[in-house]
């Protein structure tokens, strides 16, 4: 992973998640700001990803518990045992070296610690083999969150229960 580091980021310090988010989601995937940027910023667990230089380079975030079946509800997140895997984004100088699926495995990792038992994410369509890899299972027909941009849902189980 060439020694990226992915952290937990503090409440509220947000800065280099938006910065990442912003050069992919915004920037090179046209999706438009006030759609990227959303109030549920405020109630997930977000993880980033730094170069050795402390550059960001990397994020995801993840909603779980009232916003996660809030938000999601119509997509059958109806309990608290769930983590909604987004925003997942790593920036073009460090792709290919692993770190999106390493922040995968991060998310995964952190959603244990809280005691949460599966992982539901909305793919955008193109990177479904991406999280097949990673052993997520897509199910339902494509659809379009809002951005244009086809997805498919996924899960993984984490533990029973």
């Amino acid at each position: 992973m060439n020694g990226y580091a992915i952290e937990v980021v503090a409440d509220g310090d947000l800065a280099g998640c938006h910065a990442v988010r912003r050069e992919v989601f915004v920037g090179e995937q046209g999706v438009p700001l006030e759609i990227e940027m959303d109030a549920y910023d405020a109630y997930a667990v977000h993880l980033l990803a730094t170069a050795p230089d402390g550059r960001p380079v990397g994020t995801a975030r993840f909603l779980y518990g009232p916003a996660a079946r809030k938000k999601y509800e119509t997509f059958g997140i109806d309990d608290d045992l769930t983590a909604v895997l987004g925003r997942l984004a790593v920036g073009a100088a460090a792709r290919g070296t692993g770190l999106g699926a390493a922040l995968v495995r991060a998310v995964e990792a952190e959603a244990l610690r809280r005691d949460l038992a599966e992982v539901y994410l909305q793919a955008q369509s193109h990177a479904l083999g991406f999280y097949e890899r990673l052993g997520y299972t897509a199910y339902g027909p494509e659809f379009d969150e809002g951005s244009g941009i086809a997805h498919r849902a996924m899960r993984r189980r984490l533990r029973s229960g």
